[in-house]
């Protein structure tokens, strides 16, 4: 996944209203950027951060900027997007780059499915059952190299695990799959304390035989792709 414009630098000055972050760039100027992100993005926000934003050429676009990117130690980065891991993922099936997920004839985006939901992915073939994807945006690091979801109270997102255990009781395939959007975490888990409810979520569908994968991703100032599969750490099946 590309990014269409050239990114700019910028100092964050402040995050408000979820989706307004007002930016010092480098050049003196102060701009009002789109934040399109509605979660707490703790670690994330602070006053001071070096973030980089995409120029927006759509004249009916209000903001003329669009958050992407969080500057983190070692050159390093995170995305702040939360609509971009769709597009990372479509660009990884098409080339057939999630192993857990290939061999399927036909990709699908955003299906109906459960009740007023879509899901994100529904993936098949003539010779296997298929296989409903939904797609997580994780960008919480609070300790080690872990990634963690959520990183806010997801309503939504427990919706979504009991809707994936009743595609398993159908007899279909049901895979959650959380996007680090950050290359500085090599493991992944749940932020139990932040959502107990969506931890208990979590363990139901994975007992009810839901598939739970992470991959990493690579971020530079000019794109996102879809990286390494990484070992996700939470309730297991039978409660283990």
């Amino acid at each position: 996944m590309e990014f269409s414009r050239p990114l700019v630098r910028g100092i964050l000055v402040r995050r408000y209203k979820r989706f307004l972050a007002d930016v010092m760039l480098e050049d003196g100027g102060a701009v009002t950027a789109h934040c399109a992100n509605p979660g707490a993005m703790l670690g994330l926000a602070d006053p001071g951060m070096a973030v980089w934003l995409e120029p927006v050429d759509d004249p009916q676009r209000k903001l003329r900027y669009s958050w992407r990117l969080v500057e983190l130690e070692g050159g390093r980065f995170a995305g702040i997007d939360t609509a971009l891991p769709n597009r990372i993922v479509a660009e990884a099936l098409a080339a057939g780059a999630i192993p857990d997920l290939a061999g399927y004839a036909s990709v699908r985006p955003e299906v109906r499915y459960g009740t007023g939901s879509r899901v994100d992915f529904l993936l098949t073939a003539p010779d296997r059952p298929p296989a409903y994807v939904e797609v997580k945006n994780v960008h919480l690091r609070r300790e080690g190299a872990w990634a963690e979801f959520p990183d806010c109270v997801t309503a939504r997102g427990a919706k979504h695990l009991r809707e994936l255990a009743a595609v398993v009781a159908a007899g279909y395939r049901a895979v959650m799959l959380y996007v680090i959007q950050r290359d500085d975490c090599d493991a992944f888990r749940l932020a139990a304390d932040l959502d107990p409810a969506y931890a208990r979520a979590f363990a139901a569908a994975r007992e009810a035989g839901v598939e739970a994968i992470a991959h990493a991703t690579r971020i530079t100032r000019t794109g996102i792709r879809l990286d390494r599969a990484v070992p996700v750490s939470g309730p297991q099946p039978g409660g283990r």
